[in-house]
């Protein structure tokens, strides 16, 4: 049933790719993996506050490795899947939010913390200021800790030209930062406008100027094409289906997807990756969308 679903994919370019890749071929569709981000350590870690809080996986291993622990302290994780991974190396997490988000640490922590108690923040950086606001604004004391920084892979990309070509049947973000690298990728390859065209299935017209115009098959103005041909940056043309079904995890991702152009089909209730996989694979599936 959705073994026609080409799901293009941007988890980091580690384990986590290939455990993306094995879960969406277990789901019946066909991966398109292209990583937007790989991790570089800055060696630094956790400073000593009354709370320490992660917000991903790879904090919580490179930490770690680097011989922390959470001693004389709070554990705060982001979701179920950093706080699995610390429960994993034999810490305590003593915070988890029901909502899996920055805003919804800022709503837990400001309810948990102390008064006079301070906040480490321990995280990539590109990590939102929701998080660092929100203390802030509460009144809680709060300190920044960058353990590594997200950069784009040298190559990575190929799947924009994939998508400009309206061959992609799903696209899965799961991160505004993987957005932003989509989109740095396409534009090195000149088919940012085409890409955005491509998910959002419908036709760049090229007006003889160089520049393109965005518009649907059918009658001229933003909508969905059927069919159809898309003129990419550079003036090359490819087709453009029906649109692939755009997935991402949580309402940062999707707010900066649709400030780009991006059309957003899916954002999960649970912000984990198997969630998201699951739904973007349902909806794409040629009897779910009526093929």
């Amino acid at each position: 049933m959705t073994s026609d679903v080409r799901a293009a994919v941007f988890r980091p370019d580690d384990e986590r790719i290939d455990a993306a890749v094995e879960l969406l071929e277990s789901l019946g569709a066909a991966p398109v993996p292209d990583p937007m981000l790989a991790v570089e350590p800055t060696g630094a870690t956790p400073a000593a506050e009354d709370w320490i809080v992660l917000t991903s996986k790879t904090g919580v291993v490179l930490a770690d490795e680097a011989g922390w622990s959470p001693t004389d302290t709070d554990l705060a994780c982001i979701g179920p899947a950093t706080a699995e991974a610390a429960r994993g190396v034999g810490w305590t997490v003593d915070l988890v939010p029901e909502e899996f988000s920055s805003a919804g640490l800022v709503a837990a922590l400001t309810d948990a913390v102390d008064t006079g108690e301070t906040v480490e923040v321990a995280r990539s950086d590109h990590g939102s200021a929701v998080l660092l606001d929100g203390l802030d604004e509460a009144g809680v004391a709060v300190n920044e800790t960058v353990l590594y920084r997200l950069v784009r892979p040298d190559g990575a990309g190929a799947s924009t030209e994939t998508a400009a070509a309206g061959e992609l049947d799903a696209a899965l973000f799961t991160s505004s930062l993987t957005v932003e690298h989509f989109l740095d990728a396409a534009r090195e390859r000149g088919v940012a406008e085409a890409a955005v065209a491509g998910l959002n299935g419908e036709l760049v017209t090229n007006d003889g100027d160089g520049s393109g115009g965005v518009g649907s098959e059918a009658s001229g103005g933003v909508g969905s094409a059927n069919s159809g041909d898309v003129a990419s940056d550079d003036g090359r043309t490819a087709t453009s289906g029906g649109g692939a079904v755009v997935g991402c995890i949580g309402t940062p991702t999707a707010e900066t997807a649709r400030e780009h152009g991006i059309a957003v089909d899916v954002v999960p209730d649970e912000a984990t990756f198997e969630a998201l996989a699951c739904a973007v694979v349902e909806t794409a599936a040629p009897s779910h969308r009526g093929e």
